[in-house]
């Protein structure tokens, strides 16, 4: 809200000039702000001469300025009455409006008064002011330089403008044209260079574009007193880690901590502790964050700030539960609270409760319309549960002298959150150049993804394998079914079982080999950033063949943003039967393996992965050989509805033909959303 009493020296000027003595010393409490004692005081005043024009105007000020803009509005209404053409009381009773907020009110009265004195600047001035508050920046701007034009460098008029300009600038922020933001707040600087709210302003947008150079630049020209540098510092700490510098954020935070105990600014002081704790977070010392929020909770128990600490840690540790209670409390203290409201929303979806993270999501931009980031988790919902057709093909060949050419089409329909289908064709053609052997693979499948509760699925995929080898041809039912769940936090769960047609290479299509895999996965979390992945397997084949595979994977993040993860792999493989003839089935194999997996974003819609494997491996009483396996890729948002990405991978490790093997894939896969929205979007309401 513009400041409404701007006018205030221009309105009273006149008044002044023509006062008594007498109302002197109220004149001097009005222009310092006591408006209390200045209602008092002229209340006192009109006992004694309560005829007195001058004395009752102040007196209505001092009434509506003092918090009782109401009533200050009916005691211009009856001296206009007395009065019906006198300026200095109308003016004053449009003002009044502007006390309570009544702008709608006002705008009317106002539109009539410069209609009336047209070079009357108070009046442009009240206008303008008015206008302001209605959000009509453009119109208001309008206003402000007729009035400028009567006084040029009136400051009145320039903090007036500088206000409208803020507004302005905000309504471009809001609707995400920044670049129309920023020129608004700079425009600023021409009245008053180096503004404080300007450059405040002009910062954080700056960190909302994640220009952090230029936002850490404003927040070093806002820094000129000893105060103030502690603002910025907090602001340069945000910068800092959105920049991906959190061990820099959490340097300039703990400078901060430290200068900020010299002073007795109570909401400065808690401002900084909360960005402390912040960047404790940020770079993963849950423990020292946790202490300091607990400390926190006891001297400034049940405060939104500490709340959102707190839910803040459980987002970061994958305590959503807790995160959620936190948020709720927020929203009970506030419920028009950014953090409350988008934070719940966000929890909401963390822990799998869709719907409600949509209905939340809404109620934020009810409350904050146009949010950036309510927008971008409802893009992220609605790119998650849209209808998709994807297209992968690709190309392998091995040092067995097999070339395979596949396409796999898969059309993806969510009908709820809970519940969504797919159906897919994958075609696979295989030759061995040496033999001349060629056969191909058809498999129709249809799935079905059922979800009981948050976090549990079930998935269900049958269909159909219509093999050919030259002009042999059968055709077998395949079948795979899962169940994944999420037992505790940082913690997930697969059980399944998987019937599956042997398709790797011409020879083993021939042979018509049936796989009934029953296998477990199962990952663990941590928040020290280890992490242990497993899974164990047991195959049972059509060709009175059995199979038992365990492979576990202890892992390191060594970064979050981009992605670092390191670790060390093994993988044990047992056949009950050796045929070698026929497919790699040792009675033992054993693989060691390191391994690296690097990725991030190289610009905003284009990212990258990497990841290289390599170790030793040793089949039987076999001599060790050495494995190295990587696989890179590339992908690209060409658009909101359309992604794709280019990969390669290469493995020496052994297979299902032989040891000694090497193999090669190159391929490229896209994917197009049908709909911009869920098919279910409108039941899930604004």
């Amino acid at each position: 809200m513009l400041r409404t009493a701007l006018v205030y020296t221009l309105l009273m000027s006149s008044l002044f000039t023509s006062a008594q003595a007498p109302l002197e010393n109220g004149f001097t409490l009005l222009e310092k702000g006591r408006f209390e004692q200045a209602e008092s005081f002229f209340g006192t005043y009109l006992r004694s001469d309560p005829d007195n024009k001058t004395a009752q105007i102040c007196y209505g000020r001092a009434v509506g300025l003092s918090g009782e803009p109401q009533k200050a509005t009916s005691l211009f209404a009856g001296l206009l009455k007395t009065y019906p053409d006198d300026f200095e009381i109308r003016i004053n009773y449009n003002e009044s409006f502007l006390w309570g907020g009544e702008y709608d009110k006002a705008k009317p009265l106002y539109a009539e008064l410069v209609a009336r004195y047209p070079e009357n600047f108070g009046a442009l001035l009240g206008y303008a002011n008015t206008l302001g508050n209605l959000k009509e920046y453009t119109v208001a701007l309008e206003w402000i330089e007729k009035a400028l034009a009567l006084q040029p460098g009136n400051e009145s008029a320039k903090v007036s403008r500088k206000y409208i300009r803020l507004g302005y600038a905000n309504t471009f922020v809001n609707k995400q044209d920044y670049p129309r933001g920023k020129e608004m707040l700079k425009e600023i600087f021409t009245d008053f260079p180096e503004d404080k709210d300007a450059l405040l302003n002009l910062a954080n947008v700056y960190l909302i574009t994640k220009e952090t150079d230029s936002a850490k630049a404003a927040y070093r020209r806002y820094a000129t007193t000893p105060k103030d540098s502690i603002t910025a510092l907090n602001g340069i700490a945000l910068a800092e880690h959105i920049g991906a510098h959190n061990r820099e954020a959490q340097r300039v935070a703990e400078s901060a901590k430290i200068k900020v105990r010299t002073f007795k600014d109570t909401e400065l002081i808690e401002r900084t502790y909360e960005r402390h704790v912040q960047a404790l977070i940020w770079n993963r010392k849950f423990g020292k964050a946790r202490q300091q929020i607990d400390s926190l909770s006891v001297t400034h128990s049940g405060r939104n700030w500490v709340l959102a600490l707190r839910a803040t840690l459980g987002m970061y540790t994958g305590d959503f539960k807790t995160s959620l209670q936190s948020y709720d409390a927020i929203l009970a203290n506030d419920s028009t609270s950014f953090d409350g409201n988008l934070g719940k929303a966000n929890a909401l979806f963390a822990s799998d409760r869709i719907v409600s993270a949509y209905k939340s999501a809404f109620q934020t931009l009810k409350v904050f319309p146009h949010q950036k980031d309510a927008m971008g988790l409802i893009e992220k919902m609605n790119a998650r549960y849209a209808p998709m057709i994807g297209q992968q093909a690709g190309y392998t060949f091995d040092n067995g002298n097999n070339v395979v050419y596949f396409t796999n089409t898969t059309a993806n329909i969510p009908w709820a959150t809970r519940f969504r289908t797919t159906l897919s064709y994958q075609y696979r053609s295989t030759e061995n150049t040496i033999s001349t052997n060629k056969a191909n693979s058809h498999i129709l499948l249809a799935g079905f993804e059922y979800s009981p509760f948050p976090n549990t699925r079930l998935k269900t995929v049958v269909g159909l394998n219509n093999s050919r080898f030259m002009t042999e041809a059968y055709t077998q039912p395949v079948l795979d079914a899962k169940l994944v769940l999420k037992p505790y936090k940082l913690q997930n769960l697969e059980l399944g079982y998987q019937r599956e047609v042997q398709n790797f290479n011409a020879d083993l299509i021939e042979r018509e080999i049936v796989m009934n895999h029953y296998g477990i996965n199962y990952n663990l979390g941590t928040n020290f950033n280890l992490g242990w992945y497993t899974q164990v397997m047991h195959t049972r084949q059509t060709d009175e063949n059995s199979r038992n595979l365990l492979f576990t994977s202890l892992y390191y993040n060594l970064l979050h943003k981009p992605v670092l993860k390191a670790g060390v792999n093994y993988q044990y493989l047992s056949f009950e039967k050796q045929v070698p003839s026929i497919y790699f089935s040792p009675e033992e194999y054993q693989a060691y393996e390191l391994f690296a997996d690097f990725r991030g974003d190289l610009s905003k819609k284009t990212g990258f992965w990497t990841s290289v494997a390599t170790g030793l491996q040793q089949v039987e009483e076999d001599p060790q050989t050495t494995i190295f396996r990587a696989e890179a890729g590339l992908r690209h948002q060409f658009g909101k509805r359309l992604s794709g990405n280019l990969y390669g991978k290469y493995s020496n490790i052994a297979s299902a033909t032989a040891a000694g093997f090497e193999f090669t894939e190159l391929g490229v896969q896209l994917n197009w959303l049908l709909t911009k929205r869920p098919l279910f979007y409108g039941r899930v309401g604004k």
